[in-house]
């Protein structure tokens, strides 16, 4: 008897476990990832439907805080900072929480993303961006919330948000001007001290063409305006692996001279026992 009860529960456990039923949510989740310029924008929200219902004015009360959406409060992260009505925007995740009006619509992106809904009450220390947008009115009825990213170009884009028949947007600019300008320079004047620097360590480390090694390395030594230490510990190995022992006696001696103003016992024992190893004076 006792066993059949212990069957009879196993089998009302397993039924209990396998007959949870998963439903449509009435406010689906939805993500929007989109490139502008070169800057990567991602929106995460849910997606409220009318249902027969009169939204803003009355579902969505004018002139109080909402959070864009349901459930979880909106997010939209930059990978890049940008601009939004003139005010810079870190790169990073932000919530948004607008105030509704009938002729336009008060946004806010807020540091804080954990909130649940909205804040019982916004505060100014972590509005990071706030501007006012004007509404639009749109002849058929957008049944379910929807953000969108609208009016893309190569240095801006706007973050749409429509319901019922309203739209409101927001411009943003992304800085691919200044990213590509940068990236153009830097490559039509050459490569970089760290560049050369790189090649050279590279080529010793991997025991490839150690004369090219000992050019780079010139090279990137000649580019910095204080070579420290370790770049001149590198510079010596090179020197020595070239054979060149009498360049890497005087290039390890001041590498030792910088290592000990500096402090850093490593290097100078380092040094040290390099140079008595290459027969060092």
């Amino acid at each position: 008897m006792k066993k059949l009860v212990l069957f009879t529960f196993a089998l009302t456990l397993m039924f209990s476990v396998n007959a949870q039923i998963e439903t449509p949510q009435p406010s689906p989740a939805a993500k929007l990832e989109q490139v502008v310029g070169l800057t990567d924008v991602a929106i995460e929200y849910s997606r409220p439907a009318m249902n027969g219902r009169t939204i803003f004015g009355d579902l969505v009360p004018y002139g109080k805080l909402w959070r864009a959406g349901a459930n979880k409060n909106t997010m939209v992260t930059f990978s890049d900072a940008v601009v939004i009505g003139g005010k810079d925007l870190k790169a990073g995740a932000y919530a948004i929480f607008v105030t509704p009006s009938e002729k336009s619509w008060e946004v806010i992106f807020y540091n804080d993303t954990n909130n649940w809904g909205t804040p019982k009450e916004i505060d100014e220390s972590k509005v990071a961006v706030r501007v006012t947008a004007e509404v639009y009115p749109i002849e058929m009825d957008i049944q379910s919330f929807t953000i969108s990213v609208d009016d893309i170009t190569t240095n801006s884009a706007v973050i749409g948000m429509m319901w019922e028949k309203t739209y409101v947007g927001v411009k943003f600019e992304v800085p691919t001007d200044k990213t590509v300008t940068a990236a153009i320079e830097k490559t039509m004047a050459g490569p970089s001290a760290n560049d050369y620097y790189a090649a050279a360590v590279y080529n010793l480390a991997e025991g490839k063409d150690i004369k090219q090694a000992k050019e780079w390395i010139d090279k990137a030594i000649s580019m910095m305006d204080n070579p420290r230490f370790y770049h001149l510990r590198k510079q010596s190995l090179i020197y020595a692996k070239a054979g060149d022992k009498k360049g890497a006696i005087a290039i390890a001696k001041k590498s030792l001279e910088d290592a000990k103003k500096s402090e850093n016992a490593d290097y100078v024992k380092m040094n040290e026992d390099s140079l008595k190893e290459w027969g060092a004076k």
